[in-house]
Order: structure tokens, then C-alpha cells, then sequence
């Protein structure tokens, strides 16, 4: 793809340099994962998944931050807490290959997770991660997920983790799914694809919710001893999150 690029044009823009550069960084990041791996395997090495036995690359986003345990850890206090809850079911929208999904279920025994997901790919991967932590008795990964699903989740204690690249604007409106109304709700908020999306949806919860937002921010992260010994850049590309733009999070519990 970059031979391509550089041979397309005699003179590249700021916006394909960007891209080049983002493309770059990706390849970099696909060689630190696959050092991780050789070094300590597909396991999850830190933070609220710790122990989780994970794929190498993924069908979707970022590696090594996952098996580093650092990813999203701004929200790793929030999940914590959450896991201590008497939930009944976790409604994972978004699971990718079963990072939360399955991560969860290891740490909620008595709960069933019910992981949806569009892609193909997905499904089939967060099913193999779920076996190969044994939970996948628990783990019922599905396709696409409408509104009118939610109502099979009535009456229930859900926790419902949401990621869906902007198209929560469409699904997450207690108004038209009022089964909502009773659900602890964690949604990534694609403020970067639509502009204050993440206030509309807190209003829209505003009346029945306690909402918690939480902010993307850099943090310490504590790295294994060979990736210590790398480059400055190599650690920021190590636990690179690949996000375009503000992507902020929801925590959303019921007053009631």
C-alpha cells in the first residue's frame, strides 16, 4: 500500500502524508505485537482481563495494548466496580473478537454474555477466544442486534457494553427501547465520526441515569523489560489505541 501510494502521485498532500504515516504506524505496531506474543504469549498481562488468553491479531483494531492490559484503562476502575454488581447478563454490542465479551465472563461466573457483532470474522473469533478460556458455555455470540432485541433483556439485571462506531445514535434511545430504562449502560461515544454525540445521549438518560463521563488520556503504563529497552516512540505505538478522534465514554446506572 505505501509503494502504491508513493507511485501514484509525483507530489503527496498533508492529508496522504497523514494517512502514510498512520499506515506506518500500524505496521510498527504489528511488530511490537508480534514480539509481545513471542515474548509472553497471547495472554492478557495486566489490568481487569489479566489471565484472558487472547488472539494475536485481531479482526478489527488495536493488539498490543490488549495484551499489554492497558487498554482503555481509563474506564479500568469503572469495570471493577461494575463486576461486583449483581448483574444477571452482560449485553456486549460491538464485541469485536470477545476482548470484553469473554473477559467478562471470566470474571462474572454466574452471568450469561450475549456478544453481537457484524462482522463475520468477529463473531468467529470472540467463539474461539471464549473457548479457549472454557466459557464458552456462557458466551452466546450473535450478528446484528436491533432495537427490537432489547426487549428480550426486560426484567433482567443487564450490564449492556456498548461499541458500534457511531450507529449508538440510532440504537441507544430509551424512548423507542425502554428496556434500556433498567440497564447499566458503558458506551463508547464516536464523538469524532458525530459531532456532541455523546451529549445527546447522555440527555437522553439524563432523567432516569446517574452518567459518568469519562475522557481518552494518556497514562503510565508499566511496560515488560524488552519493550522498556526500545524507543520513546515504540512505547506510545505499543499503547496506541488506533482512534481517530474524541471518543469518550459513557457510564450510564439506573437511579432506581
Amino acid at each position: 500500500m505505501l509503494r502504491q501510494a508513493l507511485a501514484a502521485k509525483a507530489e503527496l498532500s498533508n492529508d496522504d502524508l497523514n494517512n502514510l504515516l498512520r499506515l506506518l504506524a500500524k505496521w510498527r505496531h504489528s511488530l511490537i505485537t508480534n514480539t509481545q506474543i513471542a515474548q509472553h504469549g497471547n495472554a492478557v498481562q495486566a489490568g481487569p482481563f489479566a489471565g484472558l488468553r487472547f488472539v494475536g491479531q485481531t479482526s478489527e483494531g488495536c493488539s498490543a495494548p490488549r495484551l499489554l492490559g492497558c487498554y482503555e484503562q481509563e474506564l479500568h476502575a469503572q469495570i471493577e466496580r461494575l463486576i461486583g454488581k449483581p448483574f444477571d447478563t452482560v449485553l456486549n454490542i460491538g464485541c469485536a473478537d470477545g476482548y470484553y465479551a469473554v473477559g467478562l465472563a471470566r470474571r462474572m461466573p454466574g452471568v450469561t454474555v450475549f456478544a453481537h457483532d457484524l462482522n463475520p470474522a468477529a463473531q468467529s473469533g470472540c467463539r474461539a477466544v471464549a473457548e479457549l478460556n472454557g466459557v464458552a458455555d456462557r458466551v452466546q455470540v450473535g450478528g446484528l442486534f436491533a432495537a427490537a432485541d432489547f426487549g428480550a433483556f426486560a426484567g433482567k439485571k443487564t450490564w449492556l457494553v456498548m461499541d458500534i462506531e457511531g450507529a449508538e445514535r440510532e440504537l441507544l434511545d430509551p424512548q423507542t427501547c425502554p428496556a434500556l430504562l433498567d440497564m447499566t449502560v458503558l458506551v463508547e461515544c464516536h464523538d469524532c465520526f458525530v459531532p456532541g454525540l455523546s451529549a445527546e445521549i447522555a440527555r437522553r438518560f439524563a432523567v432516569t441515569h446517574s452518567i459518568l463521563r469519562i475522557e481518552h488520556a494518556l497514562a503510565a503504563t508499566q511496560l515488560p523489560d524488552w519493550l522498556q529497552g526500545l524507543g520513546h516512540l515504540d512505547h506510545l505505538l505499543a499503547t496506541w489505541e488506533w482512534r481517530m478522534g474524541p471518543t469518550p465514554w459513557l457510564v450510564m446506572e439506573p437511579r432506581q
